[in-house]
């Protein structure tokens, strides 16, 4: 005995150039059918949140699975699975295509080469699904926008929800986010992790779909912006303290990577914060709330 409840749409060619199209949703319980051998032309996410079943890769091996865990289907590869006899399993899929695949692939949020994860729990995932699945009513104008974004939510909760990479705990890059602001080398980073420099592209590529370099950049990059936007710092000074010694080093590396210079930055994205705040340099982790006054 099982229920199965799906749809499936036909996003259109501008819809496509959204990055990410859904192209169906299902929830399915019970002693669901097996599925294949088949081949498809788009990826599935195939979420388990209880029970147990099979899934059978080319090479004819058979591997259990046991909730939570997430299936991926890929394009042009064969596959064949199922929920157990008995009570069958708790299952949610969605089909997707898009020109953002081949990014989610590079950082890691897709994995063809292991098309079974387990998970630590499926919440993440089955909210992003319930999201499709309430846009998914009959005549909703917003049908295509609104399942584009909720499998881009999707695959990041998917992500979060890897049994293999807790990014919130991942100790690894807890320190490197501590750290980023010291003017240490990813060198000087991987010793003080006890690691060779290979080792540490290896744990952040896994926990962050990224090199060790990139990942610092990006929050140093993303903090001076801030101390751009939100102080009168001069630029060498907010350069010292997002961990670049050299002033016009910093300018050069941020017009490459931003697109302009940090003065230009500043003209267009600063701020004046109404009390005097913009004296103050912003938390990033304390942010002030609307109405609230500055502390004396």
């Amino acid at each position: 005995m099982y229920h199965t409840w799906m749809r499936y749409f036909t996003p259109g060619p501008v819809h496509h150039r959204l990055g990410l199209v859904c192209l169906g949703v299902g929830l399915q319980h019970g002693a669901l059918p097996a599925v294949g051998p088949r081949v498809l032309d788009h990826h599935v996410a195939v979420v388990i949140s209880a029970g147990t079943g099979w899934y059978r890769t080319p090479d004819a091996r058979t591997h259990p699975v046991t909730a939570p865990a997430l299936l991926w289907l890929t394009p042009g590869v064969p596959h064949h699975y199922g929920a157990g006899r008995d009570a069958g399993w708790d299952e949610a899929f969605v089909d997707f295509t898009g020109s953002a695949v081949a990014a989610y692939t590079e950082l890691g949020y897709i994995d063809p080469e292991r098309p079974l994860i387990p998970l630590t729990d499926t919440t993440g995932p089955r909210t992003a699904v319930a999201r499709i699945a309430r846009a998914a009513r009959r005549g909703n104008p917003l049908l295509e926008v609104e399942t584009s974004a909720a499998v881009h939510e999707l695959l990041v909760a998917l992500r979060r929800a890897r049994a293999d990479s807790a990014t919130d705990t991942d100790p690894v890059l807890r320190a490197l986010a501590r750290d980023a602001f010291l003017p240490l080398s990813v060198t000087q980073h991987a010793a003080r992790h006890g690691m060779t420099p290979a080792e540490l592209r290896l744990a952040v590529r896994h926990g962050a779909g990224c090199s060790p370099k990139d990942y610092l950049l990006g929050i140093r990059l993303g903090r001076a912006k801030e101390l751009l936007a939100a102080t009168e710092l001069p630029v060498a000074a907010v350069a010292r303290r997002v961990g670049y010694d050299d002033p016009a080093y910093f300018s050069r590396l941020f017009t490459r990577r931003v697109g302009t210079a940090p003065i230009r930055f500043r003209e267009r994205c600063g701020r004046t914060v109404p009390g005097g705040w913009s004296n103050e340099i912003p938390d990033p982790e304390h942010p002030p709330v609307i109405g609230s006054r500055p502390s004396a």
